[in-house]
């Protein structure tokens, strides 16, 4: 199934609308919780539109709401652009890319059809030690999203 129907069932799920209507002009995305919407700017590339459905998608999942305090916004933001990126990318898919361009993220979002932000985003949950690649690594043992052996 495509990334954008599978986000759109989790919406539907959920109870969550999406609506395309002019936002200010640094916003490609919101979510506004009172309204259980989705608001996004018409007229993205899909590789935008699919990272920035995807963000918004993960603020509704965990009831995101703007904080006066900037530290709460500011991990609500990269929560999001995780989840996003858990959500779109396989590793396997990243993995050749990675390898293909040499680790320069601009080109492994393009091949991937995300924004860099993502990639940026997925990149910070991995954790390389030794020849081991783990994905979303949590404490205790056996306690990973996935985990790969590199040479």
């Amino acid at each position: 199934m495509h990334p954008e129907a599978t986000l759109r069932e989790d919406l539907d799920a959920l109870g969550v609308r999406i609506e395309y209507v002019q936002l200010p002009e640094d916003r490609d995305g919101e979510y506004v919780h009172q309204r259980r919407v989705i608001r996004l700017r018409p007229g993205m590339t899909a590789r935008l539109h699919l990272s920035v459905l995807a963000h918004e998608c993960a603020h509704a999942v965990f009831g995101d709401e703007p904080s006066a305090f900037g530290p709460v916004n500011a991990k609500q933001e990269r929560r999001a652009d995780e989840w996003a990126a858990l959500r779109l990318i396989k590793h396997d898919a990243y993995r050749r890319a990675e390898a293909i361009h040499h680790g320069h993220a601009g080109a492994i979002a393009h091949e991937l059809g995300v924004v860099r932000s993502i990639i940026e985003a997925y990149q910070r949950v991995l954790l390389r030690v030794g020849d081991t690649v783990y994905v979303k690594p949590r404490q205790g043992a056996g306690q990973w999203h996935h985990r790969e052996k590199v040479a």
